[in-house]
This record gives C-alpha cells, structure tokens and sequence, in this order.
C-alpha cells in the first residue's frame, strides 16, 4: 500500500467503527476501500472482518451502562451470533463471492421496514399480551434465537448491515429500548466478528497492513460512536437506522447492478 491508501484505509476504520457502534454497516465503507487497494475479494472481507474486532469490542464497552442486567440474555443470544457466525465463515470459502448478493438488499428492505414499524408493532404485540394475561421473554424464545442465528450466518459472510437486521428482530421480539437492544447488537456483532476471524486465521490469507489500520482506526471510531449514540434519542436513532439502511441497500444494489 501506498501511504495514502493507507490513510485511506485508517479512516475508513475510523468511519466504519463509529457507524457500527450507532447502527451497523461499517462493513460498507470499508470493503470498498480495501478493494480500491488492489485486495481480492476475498482477502479483503477475512482481513476486514479481523480488523472490525477491536472496534466491536470499544463499541461493547462504550454500552456498557446499557448491558447492566442483560447478561443472561448476551449470553443465551450470543451462541447464535457464534453458530452463525462460525457457518457463514465457512461459506464465505465454499461459496461463489456473489452467492449472498441478490439476496442482501431484499433482507435489509425487510429489516428497515420492521425498524420504522416497531414501535406500533411493539404496542400491537404489547396489547395482545394483556388480553391473553401474558408477558414477554426476556430472550426472545426460540423465534429470536432462530433469526439471530440466521443473521449471523449472513454476518460470518459479509458483516455488511448486519447490526440493522439484529436491531429488527430484536425491537420486534424483545420488549426493551433501543438503546439497551443496540448494546446487545455491538456484542452479537463482536462475537461474529471474532468467530469468524479466528476460522479465517487457520484457512485464509491476511493482508496484515490493512488489519493492523482497520483495528487501531475501529477501535478509536468504536469509542467515538458510543459517545454519540447513546446521547441519541430512539427517534433519531430510529431515523439514523434507517438512513444508514438506505444507503447501504443503494450501494449493495450499485455493486450487484451498476
């Protein structure tokens, strides 16, 4: 790398730390510049995945006050992220590059459309449990269980919106904030990440240069967009989601059309 790509790299870590924090999809920003670097595909998804470690965790730690009391809920959630995690992973190596393209875009659709509904979901649902005398799962049952683990297939694969997805199922079948929900998320997305990093360093090949500067940029960004997010009120946050959605369901389009 020239010194310019890899700045260009730096503060891709930096953005995409911060936005993963916030929302998800940090993938988005920097997969692309790593290709701009002359990466294959593949080396810059295993060295990305690797890289967005340190800024998963900073992110985790900066919602931490926003974990208290969760934590049999991480933990039951979290063998999900790390099934799944560990099985798009291994996809990611037997499956052609464009396997998961076509369909990407129509799940992030669906996922922001359950975020800008979930509040009167949330209270439709809410109703309809006082009627029937009932309350809800502090883990989400086996439903959540199930969509998690089928995000974070996807997550092993690409990472990219993956946070929006875990957001929708949760705000749909837990009955907490957003706030509180998107801590969980950064974890969930720590633990897919570092799954699927540690396959990666027994089968794959690494470009250590762009690690190291994804690490150290998404580690600061990590802090950063917890600083920001938690000040957040759940309607711009709601509104930031979906925002960030928009654009990232563009760019899938534009790199599997344009």
């Amino acid at each position: 790398m020239t010194i310019w790509e890899m700045l260009a790299v730096f503060v891709a870590g930096i953005s995409a730390g911060t936005i993963n924090t916030i929302v998800g999809s940090g993938t988005l920003i920097t997969f692309p510049v790593l290709l701009a670097t002359g990466l294959p595909p593949v080396t810059a998804t295993v060295s990305n995945a690797l890289g967005l470690i340190p800024g998963s965790v900073s992110g985790a730690i900066g919602y931490r006050a926003e974990l208290a009391g969760q934590s049999r809920r991480v933990l039951r959630l979290s063998v999900a992220a790390l099934i799944g995690g560990l099985t798009g992973a291994t996809l990611l190596l037997v499956l052609p590059s464009t396997a998961f393209e076509t369909i990407v875009p129509v799940l992030v659709t669906i996922a922001l459309a359950l975020v800008i509904l979930q509040p009167r979901l949330t209270r439709a649902v809410q109703a309809r449990r006082r009627r029937r005398g009932t309350s809800a799962r502090s883990d989400g049952g086996p439903l959540l269980f199930a969509g998690l683990l089928l995000a974070s297939v996807y997550g092993g694969y690409f990472t990219a919106a993956q946070g929006i997805i875990y957001l929708s199922l949760m705000g749909m079948l837990l009955d907490d904030s957003l706030q509180r929900l998107n801590a969980v998320k950064n974890v969930l997305a720590a633990v897919v990440n570092s799954i699927a990093a540690l396959y990666f360093l027994f089968v794959a090949h690494f470009d250590w240069t762009a690690v190291v500067l994804i690490a150290v940029g998404s580690a600061l960004g990590g802090q950063l967009g917890a600083k920001v997010g938690r000040r957040l009120p759940p309607v711009a946050l709601r509104a930031l989601i979906v925002a960030v959605g928009a654009v990232a369901i563009a760019q899938l389009l534009i790199r599997r059309y344009g």
